[in-house]
């Protein structure tokens, strides 16, 4: 008798599917882009304060970007290992990890400052197989109450993600609670079948104060308008950064080093060897 083959979780065949697209294709990469820096202004971490951060289903490294840009520390997991390919050529900063988020995680208590998920948790509504440990309610459960786990007390975590009906956020939203998560949803622009965009802002303790503990409002109004003010906010911290000395300088030589450092612990071919001149500035040529 043959052996029978292995079948994937369909996150995996959707990953191989979607690697391409979301590599090359800018309109895709900006609404990513748009709805991560969203997800980092709901997390409300404290301004210019390192912290640690969990990237859930991290795909091909258009968030963690993002968290390089803004100067946190990050862990990535995503179930397709094809995504994660185009992560490693991106070179981003953030470590990355093979995993399928409806099995659970299994870091230590309290390693996480916060998380984030872009486009992902509606995945865990597919059934793997037939057997009940692999039903939505079972992998949401195992997701929500390791993830709480792993969050430290107090802090936040915010999943955007796509529904396809209200039951599908009741249920999602039943279990985090049940896991032991305060909070709830937070939809902005709820009028626009466009625009629409659904997250889960979920509270671990006190969310940080009596203040933190309301959840957040939701965009409403312009879209267009919204996205103009958010840039420029986006931008008008970045040149705080910048003034501050707060923000990464990429060219110095102990960012060089760092990076040379992580990419040998990848197992990548061909790193330089460290020199007196690593990092050296040339002088200008006229």
């Amino acid at each position: 008798m043959s052996r029978p083959e292995l079948q994937a979780p369909p996150e995996i065949y959707y990953g191989d599917v979607e690697a391409k697209k979301y590599t090359n294709n800018t309109r895709v990469q900006q609404i990513q882009a748009d709805m991560t820096y969203r997800a980092l202004e709901l997390l409300n971490l404290p301004p210019d304060q390192p912290a640690f951060l969990l990237d859930i289903g991290c795909g091909s490294g258009l968030s963690g970007e993002i968290l390089d840009e803004e100067g946190y520390h990050w862990v990535g997991c995503d179930i397709a290992p094809s995504m994660l390919e185009v992560a490693l050529e991106r070179e981003v900063e953030g470590d990355l990890f093979l995993q399928d988020i409806g099995q659970g995680f299994g870091f230590r208590p309290g390693s996480f400052d916060g998380a984030i998920s872009i486009s992902v948790i509606q995945w865990l509504l597919n059934a793997e197989t037939s057997h009940p440990t692999s039903s939505p309610p079972h992998r949401l459960t195992r997701f929500f109450t390791t993830l709480h786990a792993a969050l430290k007390n107090p802090s936040r975590a915010v999943l955007q993600f796509y529904p396809s009906s209200d039951d599908q956020i009741q249920l999602i939203t039943s279990i985090a609670m049940k896991a032991g998560f305060g909070g709830g949803v937070v939809v902005d622009y709820p009028n626009s079948k466009k625009a629409k965009k659904v997250y889960l802002c979920l509270f671990v303790g006190g969310g940080g104060g009596a203040q933190q503990q309301q959840l957040p409002k939701g965009l409403e109004g312009d879209e267009e308008a919204e996205a103009r003010a958010q840039f420029e906010k986006r931008r008008e911290r970045l040149r705080s950064r910048e003034k501050s000395g707060k923000r990464k300088n990429i060219k110095d030589r102990d960012w060089i080093l760092k990076k040379k450092e992580l990419y040998r612990k990848r197992g990548k071919e061909g790193v330089p060897h460290d020199s007196k001149y690593t990092g050296r500035k040339r002088k200008a040529v006229f």
